[in-house]
């Protein structure tokens, strides 16, 4: 239960913050805003303020903020959305994205404020590696991997995790002593028995699948996202580190091998053959500590740590497009409710600052994404929105508000028709 009224109301900060940033640009370009709500269906509780009633409804996942002939041809009325300049309504639509960037470099400044950053520190270089012969060292911060800045130890593992590390060569910039340098080297090449998956990195946690790679065993195998491995061979499994530790004495040989995976409340075995093969290596490890900051800097680090999750989640959808995520790995309101739900039980055991700073992690990671999601080009979403309104500016005349009001209901049906499949399969994953 403690986990649902989290997700609900972290749900409902990101998403009056959004709405919020609508409603204050409408009100600056002096646009009337009939109703402001938090959730939708039928009103618990309203009050009218001047022009403005402010409600909240039933159904907690969503919001609107309601302007006056927004979806009306009539432009003439004083105070209506369609009767104001292109640029001020380009400035009220684009708004909700932009305060939800705003909110998450909020939250970001508080985490690190708190709990300090999260560099890129190589804590080990491998004795002999081609790494050692380029010259890192312990200590070196990597800013920059493949031609992307690197805000964090998180940002470096998930290009590495997601593209791949480049068989032919590698390109780093790190910093020592205060100063840059780069190197480019061939990364050392070993070959040997994988399925392609990866898992959660804490020791302590319980052994959760966080990516599955296209085109190999344990995808093609019909293993998820958010499966948890419990067993391998008969063989016990309670955390990553007895995960890591079986792996490391029982090397794969192509033998076939059989995952006890836990699905929601299911239990089940899933059997993958191994393939060998060719993956390259940094000849590094990255430590992962925390490292206290002081008040300007954080302003700077509060802008990393967003660049970092819009960056992730741009990433994803790159991926998505190209096949190494799925529609079915997509998670709705429903597993957001359970992930949310899974975060609180493993931070409880180590207090109230844990919960919380877990919950700011999560509210970035949430509003971030809003923030890119209702950028998107699409139909009903205001990056759609703001297609046909940068198109007024250009041609000096609006497009066919009829027929734009079609586009926009086509889409959000496909919205609609696309959330329903998310959340069954979200709901699929729990029982």
């Amino acid at each position: 239960m403690a986990g649902i009224l989290l997700a609900v109301l972290i749900l409902s900060i990101v998403i009056m913050f959004h709405e919020l940033g609508h409603f204050l640009l409408a009100k600056a370009n002096h646009i009337v805003v009939t109703e402001f709500s938090l959730g939708f269906g039928p009103r618990i509780l309203s009050f009218q303020k001047g022009e403005t009633r402010y409600s909240w409804k039933a159904i907690p996942f969503g919001g609107s903020c309601a302007m006056l002939g927004e979806d009306e041809a009539d432009e003439d009325a004083p105070g209506t959305f369609n009767g104001a300049s292109p640029l001020a309504r380009i400035l009220v639509v684009a708004a909700g994205p932009v305060f939800n960037f705003i909110l998450a470099f909020l939250m970001a400044m508080i985490l690190i404020g708190i709990s300090g950053t999260r560099p890129a520190l190589i804590s080990e270089v491998t004795k002999g590696s081609a790494a050692e012969t380029a010259g890192l060292q312990a200590g070196d911060e990597i800013v920059k991997y493949e031609g992307n800045g690197i805000a964090n130890i998180s940002e470096i593992t998930v290009d590495m995790s997601i593209d791949g590390i480049p068989k032919d060569a590698v390109h780093l910039t790190y910093v020592r002593d205060g100063k840059k340098h780069s190197v480019v080297y061939q990364p050392d090449l070993e070959e040997y028995y994988r399925m392609g998956y990866s898992y959660s990195a804490g020791d302590d946690d319980a052994a959760e699948i966080t990516q599955l790679e296209k085109n190999m065993p344990a995808r093609e195998a019909g293993l998820l996202v958010g499966d948890l491995i419990v067993g391998v061979n008969g063989t016990e499994i309670q955390t990553a580190s007895d995960l890591q530790t079986y792996n490391e004495q029982h090397p794969m040989d192509g033998a076939e091998v059989t995952l006890t995976i836990r699905r929601g409340t299911r239990t089940f075995d899933v059997k993958v053959t191994p393939v060998r093969s060719t993956v390259a290596s940094t000849g590094f490890m990255l430590g992962t500590q925390r490292v206290s900051t002081y008040f300007p800097k954080i302003i700077v680090d509060g802008i990393k740590e967003t660049g970092y999750w819009i960056h992730v989640t741009f990433k994803s959808l790159v991926s998505l497009i190209t096949g190494v995520f799925t529609v079915r790995e997509m998670s709705g309101p429903v597993g957001i409710v359970s992930a949310v739900g899974s975060v609180y039980n493993q931070a409880k055991q180590y207090g109230a600052l844990e919960i919380f700073l877990e919950l700011l992690q999560f509210t970035i990671l949430i509003s971030a994404n809003l923030g890119v999601m209702n950028l998107l080009p699409l139909p009903a979403l205001d990056g759609g929105r703001l297609v046909f309104l940068i198109i007024e500016a250009i041609r000096r005349r609006p497009v066919n508000r009829e027929l734009e009001g079609k586009i926009h209901f086509i889409g959000f049906a496909a919205l609609m028709v696309l959330m329903v499949f998310v959340c069954y399969n979200d709901v699929a994953k729990l029982i």
